[in-house]
């Protein structure tokens, strides 16, 4: 949808680490210093590595932290993280946590990062790296030879890597918020997105972190309106940043979800190998829950009997790796949803590698916050969030923009037709972007908007943003979207999912099939958002309809060539897209909706 306030909409969806410095001052009722408590030297509570070495397969050296505490005579299991986020300070931190809970803390750089002399390589190398530290770690006199590997972001990504070729040493994983290169970032469903273009300068500029380049949002955002006003192609991007981006033109070389993203991580039957227990936490409004999911999904349909938990509640990608914030993007966070993720984590790591027990929040394999209603509950999969799903049809109102969201399908099929130019940048098209999540009113301009009835009852709404789409074109391909909302009784739009994809890869996202002019094609997606949220009598449902055309992912200007390489020149007549008022999303529902 179009947004007023263009640039601002997605300053959140660049990276950003914030670093919160408390200053204490002593007052006049502080302790003298002769009753003042100072701690111990770590050097009498620790014994600590902090620049070990290790050798990889093919030549390479990784380097770690390394501690454990004083006293321990027998070996113990190893808590382990492995990051390209280099930060010793954080290491040590970390890895003293493990070892004041009773482990060994081992925390590993990857490949290029901190004490390797190796060039950075993200996300190429993590499948047999992990296993190169898992190999010395059992090596070493105070390993017991069982590992628990955790962390989010990329650190879940890593540990989802080396269960390419499951390591015996590794007994357990808790990845949070874990990232899918390839289907969430630097693209989901196959659309290239801006949101952290200047990730790979981030973590490849040194052997740390580049922070200058990642905190300089006045320099993204010019950049995202530079490549929307100029019409330049998007491969042509870090040409108008004026700064060469090698791995973004790597990525972009593989539009498709090939072969060189399906080795990085576990793909398809590679799944049915993944025996160990699995505890995933990830937040409905994680920019990344797409790639947290599907491992999910994927572990259960090739291994139907894994043991594979999730916690997911009213988090964002940063949220969710501590257990959630007070307020998340002017939402009002359930208090029972506030959680701490590190706790969580040890105590499954204690479950699973000393016998202790289950941690108490999971209650069933799925387990989830119900927003507005403060309550956590549970399920045995995915598609079960809640017991009774309903279609709700895309039915166009005699003109206008407008139409109703209904659970009555139309008895014969008809059309409703959009019309865009792609060459005109007066407009956003499909600004999805939940920040804030509660809004005042959304942008009526372009797209189409499908309401429901109002809810007579309470009722809870739950599950992912999925269904079919019909429509037919008059070009050879288009991005669609849409963004479903809670309009609550006094006006204000709730957002609570969102779907974007490449119409070309709905079928296949390791394969292109370009669309046929004006013929009517009808694709199934559920590569969306999950989400739980009680609503109130009087509620209604709001699904916004739209193509996906704005400064914060490709244009799809529908030639059928590589997207990347398309311009505005490319804009041709018009793009008409028609589509079907037999289209419909598919939501679960505690009871059967009035």
């Amino acid at each position: 949808m179009k947004s007023k306030h263009p640039v601002r909409s997605r300053e959140l969806l660049s990276p950003i680490f914030k670093f919160l410095i408390i200053l204490a001052s002593l007052s006049d009722c502080s302790p003298s210093l002769a009753q003042q408590k100072f701690p111990l030297p770590d050097s009498l509570h620790y014994w600590i590595q902090d620049s070990v070495l290790i050798p990889t397969g093919d030549g390479a050296i990784l380097s770690a932290v390394v501690v454990g505490k004083k006293g321990v005579q027998s070996p113990l299991p190893t808590a382990f993280q492995f990051s390209i986020y280099s930060n010793l300070s954080y290491g040590l931190s970390e890895a003293k946590f493990a070892a004041d809970r009773g482990y060994v803390g081992v925390i590993a750089d990857a490949r290029g990062k901190r004490l390797s002399p190796d060039n950075p390589r993200p996300y190429e190398t993590e499948h047999s790296d992990v296993n190169a530290v898992l190999d010395w770690i059992v090596e070493q006199p105070w390993s017991n030879g069982e590992v628990g590997m955790y962390g989010g972001s990329y650190l879940g990504f890593a540990q989802w890597a080396s269960l390419k070729s499951p390591h015996p040493a590794l007994k357990t994983i808790v990845p949070y918020v874990a990232a899918i290169p390839g289907q969430g970032l630097p693209m989901e469903n196959n659309i290239f997105l801006l949101a952290n273009y200047q990730w790979a300068f981030y973590v490849t500029n040194n052997k740390l972190l580049d922070h200058g380049i990642n905190r300089d949002f006045a320099r993204w955002n010019r950049l995202r309106q530079a490549y929307w006003n100029s019409g330049a192609p998007f491969s042509r991007i870090d040409s108008l940043d004026g700064t060469p981006n090698p791995w973004f033109h790597c990525w972009l070389n593989h539009p498709s979800y090939d072969r060189y993203w399906q080795s990085m991580v576990p793909y398809k039957e590679d799944f049915s190998k993944i025996k160990i227990p699995v505890l995933s936490i990830t937040g409905y409004y994680d920019d990344g829950q797409i790639s947290a999911i599907q491992y999910l999904k994927d572990h259960m349909q090739y291994n139907p009997k894994a043991e594979h938990y999730l916690i997911i509640g009213p988090y964002d990608h940063f949220g969710a790796q501590r257990g959630g914030t007070r307020e998340l993007r002017s939402y009002r966070v359930d208090s029972v949803a506030l959680i701490n993720t590190h706790e969580i984590t040890y105590a499954w790591l204690d479950y699973i590698l000393k016998g202790g027990k289950k941690p108490s929040i999971l209650q069933d394999k799925i387990n989830f916050e119900v927003m507005g209603k403060n309550e956590w509950k549970g399920a045995a999969r995915l598609d079960e969030l809640e017991p009774f799903q309903s279609r709700f049809y895309l039915c166009q109102a005699n003109k206008g923009r407008t139409g109703m969201l209904s659970l009555q399908k139309p008895s014969k099929e008809s059309m409703f037709t959009q019309v865009v130019d792609f060459s005109g940048r007066d407009s956003y098209y499909f600004d999805y972007y939940p920040n804030p999540i509660i809004k005042d009113q959304i942008d009526e301009s372009t797209g189409f908007l499908f309401t429901s009835q109002p809810f007579a009852q309470p009722i809870s709404i739950g599950g992912n943003l999925k269904g079919e789409l019909g429509f037919s074109i008059n070009k050879k391909d288009v991005d669609v979207g849409l963004i479903l909302y809670e309009l609550t009784p006094d006006g204000k739009y709730f957002q609570l999912s969102y779907f974007m994809g490449r119409a070309s890869y709905m079928k296949d996202p390791a394969s292109r099939n370009l669309l046929q002019e004006n013929r009517t094609y009808r694709f199934n997606f559920d590569k969306s958002r999950y989400f739980s949220k009680q609503l109130q009598p009087g509620s209604r449902l709001v699904v916004a309809l739209n193509i996906v055309m704005n400064p914060f992912s490709q244009i799809n200007y529908g030639t059928g060539k590589d997207v990347s390489l398309e311009t505005i020149r490319d804009a041709g007549e018009p793009l008409r897209i028609s589509w079907s008022n037999l289209s419909f999303i598919e939501l679960g529902s505690s009871r059967k909706p009035n």
